[in-house]
């Protein structure tokens, strides 16, 4: 899924007023197209270029508090709040604005390793959660890492609930689907990145097991954690050094961490 980084505002505020039209009441989009909601995943797909943007539907004031300004041919539609309810998941948080769009184009691994190599990769084996995907590109953002990666059969899809737990991040983070995740690792390290899987039973703690060159973080689903094969083609296995406190993280919360720790490592 191509990303751009450019994030200039489009320009003109205007929109057409009417009543509620296509899919109310359904919470599904058009096919072919995503529907995003809340300010944050809007305001950051409305200010990617690479999206295809469908349509609008909004109160006044969700279209006040965007951060610039949309084409005077926007397709925009105004409606009330329990109007826009009808057009998303059960009790999401549009925060007055939803928008329909199609999805991403997709991205290649090779692509984003042709880049630099500081920025890590997050790689994810059978996290299916979208809140926690979300959540996980969020950090990945915040912390540069290069791109997130996971198998397409076992990871969410792009979806509104996705979109809102990244909180702008699904437009700036590379996402990098693969048919074998195992494979993809190889090339990884084909590439000369150092795989770091993460569990709770690791010998090492992360920061011990981290070197200075490029890195891809592997983490594992809840409860399950990484699959057996996935582990086989990590080059070290570490863990987190928690207090005991606790038995575990969420994946999220880990990744979080774990990204902190590979922007505050020594550098050759």
């Amino acid at each position: 899924m191509s990303r751009n980084r450019d994030t200039k505002p489009s320009r003109a505020l205007r929109g057409r007023a009417g009543r509620m039209q296509g899919g109310r009441g359904s919470g599904r989009a058009s096919a072919g197209a995503v529907r995003l909601w809340g300010r944050h995943a809007v305001e950051a797909a409305l200010k990617n270029p690479d999206r295809n943007h469908r349509k609008l539907w909004a109160t006044r004031e969700g279209v006040a508090s965007l951060d610039g300004e949309l084409p005077a041919d926007f397709n925009v539609e105004y409606a009330q709040p329990a109007d826009l309810a009808r057009l998303v998941a059960r009790d999401a948080p549009h925060q007055g604005l939803v928008l329909e769009c199609d999805g991403l184009e997709d991205v290649f691994l090779d692509e984003v390793m042709q880049g630099d190599p500081a920025r890590p990769l997050v790689v994810l084996d059978q996290v299916t959660d979208p809140h926690n995907v979300g959540a996980i590109m969020r950090s990945a953002a915040a912390f540069n890492a290069a791109a997130i990666v996971t198998q397409d059969r076992h990871s969410p899809p792009e979806s509104g609930t996705l979109a809102k737990s990244a909180s702008g991040a699904l437009e700036v983070v590379p996402w990098v689907r693969v048919v074998n995740l195992a494979r993809a690792l190889e090339e990884m390290a084909e590439a000369g990145y150092w795989r770091i899987g993460l569990d709770g039973e690791g010998k090492a703690t992360l920061g011990e097991a981290l070197p200075a060159g490029p890195v891809a973080l592997v983490l594992g689903a809840e409860g399950e954690g990484m699959r057996h094969n996935i582990m086989q083609h990590c080059d070290a296995i570490a863990r987190l050094p928690m207090s005991g406190a606790v038995e575990s993280l969420n994946v999220s919360n880990a990744a979080a961490i774990a990204l902190y720790a590979m922007t505050v490592r020594p550098q050759e």
